[in-house]
C-alpha cells in the first residue's frame, strides 16, 4: 500500500511534524544556554560554565549547575520574545493576500533590475530625461521594490471596473511626467486630482464639449486645422466613423465605404476654403449641392472632386443612402453644446479666445484633458481627432530633434480608450511611438473592449507591441485569463510520497511536479491592490499597486481636489 500525505505547499504532514520538533528542541536548548550564561554573570559564579551546549543542559538537569530565579526570569523573557515574534509573523501572513503566495514563483531580484528605480534612472539618463525615473508601475510583493516603466516603454493596462486603475495608474503616471501630458477620460476625477499639480509646470487645457467637468469653452480648437491634404482628411473622416457606431452595429460594404469617402472629400473641401467643420454637416443635408466639388477642383484635387461629384449625381436612391449614412457619422456636430469648442464665436472681429495649436502645446510642459461620454451624439470622434493631432505633431517634432525622439517625452494616458478614443491605427503605430519619445498608456476594462474597437488581430497586435502589460484584476473573460495564466507559466513543486508494506517496511520517495503559478480562478479573483506585470525581457511579476494616496505628492493632489472637485 502507498499513500501521499501533502500540504498546500507540497510538503507532507509527517515532514512538517519532524521539522517542528527539531526547531522546538533547538529553541529550547538555545534559550536554556542563554539563561545559564546570564545567570552565571548575574550571580557572579566563579565556576566556569561549560562551552558545550549539551554539557550545560545536562549540568542543569543533573544539579551540577544551580538554577536560580534569575535563570527562570531570563528563560521566560526569551520565550515571551519568541512567542511575540511568532504572533507578529502569523499576523503579517494573515494580513497578506492569498494571491501573494504566487509572488515567490514569479519575477524577483536581478530579473527585475531594469525596472527598479536605479535601473529606470540609468535608462532615463541615457535618454537625456531628467526629473523622473519613469512611469510608476507598483511595488513587488516579494522584494518590496518599486518598479517603473522607462521613458520609451509603451503600456497596455486591463483593469476591471472599480479596481483602482485611475488612482493607482493614471494619476501616478500623470504626476510623474517630466513634460507635456495628454489625457482622455469619460470622468472628471482624473482632472480634479491632477490639474492643480500640472498647473505649476505649464498651461492646462480641458476639452469638455459634453460638460463632464462643467468646464466653460474659454478656448477652442478647429478640427480642420489638422487637415492639410486628402490623407489627413481621410484620417479625420475615419475618426468620425469609428466613434459614431456601436461595436456590434451592422455595416454595409458599399454605403459605409462610399459615405466615408464622401465625408473625407467634404472635410477636405471645407478645410481648403477655410470654412468651419459645421459646413460639412450643412453640405450633407443638401445632397444636390455641388459647391464642394468646385472648391476641390480649384485647389487641384481633381480625383477627390470627381468622387464627390459622382455621389452628388448618382441615382436618387443610391445618393440618399450614401448621404444618409455619412450624416449619421457626423451626428455629434448637431449638438449646440459641442459647437463652441470647435468653431469660432460669431461677431465683429476675430474670436478673442485662445485657439489650441498642438505645436505650441508641445513647446512647453502643458496638459490636455479630453473628456467625452459614450453613446449616441458622443464627442468621442472629436476627442480622438484632437488626440491624434497632438500625437502626430509630436512625431513631426521628434524628427527634428536628436536621435529622432523628443528630448522631453510626451506622456499620453488614454483612459477609457475603447469608449472615448477609438483610434483605428493605434495598434499599427504603437511600437513606433516608443522610439520617438511618445509614451502611451492605453487603459481598457477588458480584452473584449479592445476587440470591439480593433478586432481580434488588432488587439493582439496592440498587446504584443506594448513593453509593459498590466492586469489589475476584475475581469472574468476565461479565454484572456487563460492566455495570461500561460504567460505567467508554471513552477516546480517537490512532493513526498510515503509507502509502507509488510515486507518492505516504510519508505519515502520524492518527486518533482509542475504546477500553474496563477490559474484562471486566481486571476479572476485577484483582489484590489494587486496586479500582474509582464514587461519585455523580464519574467511576469506580482506587484502591490501604489495609489496616489501612498505617493510623495499626496498633499498636492489633495489640494487640487479641494480646489476643483465639486
Amino acid at each position: 500500500m502507498s499513500r501521499a500525505s501533502k500540504t498546500p505547499t507540497g510538503m507532507n504532514t509527517e515532514a512538517i511534524v519532524i521539522w517542528v520538533a527539531i526547531v522546538s528542541v533547538v529553541a529550547l536548548v538555545s534559550t536554556l544556554c542563554v539563561s545559564v550564561q546570564v545567570g552565571a554573570w548575574w550571580n557572579g559564579t566563579s565556576a566556569p560554565v561549560p562551552y558545550n551546549p549539551f554539557d550545560q543542559v545536562f549540568g542543569v538537569l543533573g544539579g551540577d549547575i544551580p538554577w536560580t530565579p534569575v535563570h527562570t526570569l531570563t528563560m521566560v523573557l526569551q520565550w515571551l520574545l519568541i512567542l511575540g515574534l511568532l504572533v507578529l509573523a502569523l499576523t503579517y501572513r494573515r494580513g497578506g493576500k492569498k494571491v501573494d503566495r504566487s509572488a515567490s514563483h514569479m519575477g524577483t531580484g536581478e530579473d527585475l533590475e531594469k525596472l527598479t528605480e536605479k535601473g529606470a534612472r540609468e535608462k532615463a539618463e541615457r535618454l537625456g530625461v531628467t526629473g523622473s525615473p519613469g512611469v510608476p508601475i507598483g511595488r513587488t510583493v516579494h522584494s518590496r521594490k518599486m518598479l517603473y516603466g522607462s521613458w520609451e516603454d509603451m503600456h497596455v493596462d486591463i483593469w476591471g471596473p472599480r479596481t483602482g486603475k485611475t488612482t493607482s495608474r493614471a494619476i501616478p503616471a500623470i504626476l510623474a511626467a517630466p513634460g507635456s501630458v495628454l489625457v482622455t477620460s469619460n470622468k472628471r476625477d482624473v482632472v480634479d486630482a491632477t490639474r492643480g499639480v500640472r498647473e505649476t509646470s505649464g498651461d492646462v487645457w480641458v476639452f469638455d464639449p459634453q460638460g463632464i467637468a462643467l468646464e466653460e469653452p474659454t478656448w477652442w480648437w478647429n478640427p480642420l486645422s489638422y487637415v492639410t491634404d486628402e490623407v489627413k482628411a481621410a484620417k479625420l473622416a475615419g475618426h468620425f466613423v469609428a466613434g459614431s457606431r456601436d461595436a456590434d452595429a451592422q455595416t454595409d460594404a458599399f454605403f459605409d465605404g462610399s459615405a466615408q469617402d464622401l465625408l473625407a472629400g467634404l472635410i477636405l473641401a471645407a478645410a481648403l476654403d477655410e470654412r468651419s467643420i459645421l459646413q460639412v454637416y450643412t453640405w450633407l443635408t443638401r445632397p444636390h449641392d455641388d459647391e464642394a466639388v468646385g472648391i476641390l477642383s480649384r485647389h487641384g484635387y481633381e480625383l477627390v472632386a470627381d468622387n464627390v461629384s459622382g455621389v452628388v449625381n448618382s441615382p436618387e436612391k443610391q445618393r440618399g443612402g450614401v448621404y444618409g449614412t455619412a450624416i449619421q457619422m457626423v451626428s455629434c456636430l448637431m449638438s449646440r453644446q459641442i459647437a463652441p469648442w470647435i468653431t469660432p464665436r460669431k461677431g465683429d472681429g476675430p474670436d478673442p479666445r485662445r485657439h489650441f495649436d498642438p505645436r505650441e502645446f508641445l513647446a512647453g510642459k502643458s496638459t490636455l484633458y479630453s473628456l467625452s461620454k459614450e453613446g449616441k451624439g458622443s464627442a468621442g470622434p472629436l476627442v480622438t481627432a484632437l488626440t491624434v493631432a497632438v500625437v502626430e505633431a509630436a512625431e513631426e517634432l521628434a524628427t527634428t530633434q536628436k536621435g529622432g525622439r523628443l528630448a522631453t517625452p510626451l506622456l499620453g494616458v488614454l483612459d477609457e480608450a475603447a469608449n472615448v478614443c477609438r483610434w483605428n491605427d493605434l495598434p499599427a503605430l504603437y511600437s513606433h511611438y516608443g522610439s520617438r519619445g511618445i509614451v502611451l498608456m492605453t487603459i481598457l476594462q477588458s480584452w473584449s473592449q479592445g476587440v470591439d474597437v480593433w478586432g481580434q488581430s488588432g488587439m493582439r497586435k496592440l498587446w504584443s507591441a506594448s513593453n509593459i502589460k498590466m492586469y489589475g484584476g476584475g475581469v472574468s473573460e476565461v479565454e484572456f485569463l487563460n492566455e495570461l495564466s500561460q504567460l505567467i507559466g508554471d513552477h516546480e513543486v517537490e512532493r513526498a510520497s510515503i509507502s509502507s508494506g509488510r515486507q518492505s517496511g516504510r519508505s519515502v520517495s520524492w518527486q518533482v511536479d509542475t504546477e500553474r503559478t496563477m490559474d484562471v480562478a486566481a486571476l479572476g479573483a485577484m483582489p484590489p491592490g494587486r496586479a500582474v506585470v509582464i514587461a519585455s525581457g523580464t519574467p511576469p511579476t506580482l506587484v502591490e499597486t501604489v495609489p496616489w494616496m501612498s505617493g510623495p505628492m499626496k498633499e498636492a493632489v489633495i489640494a487640487s481636489l479641494e480646489r476643483y472637485e465639486p
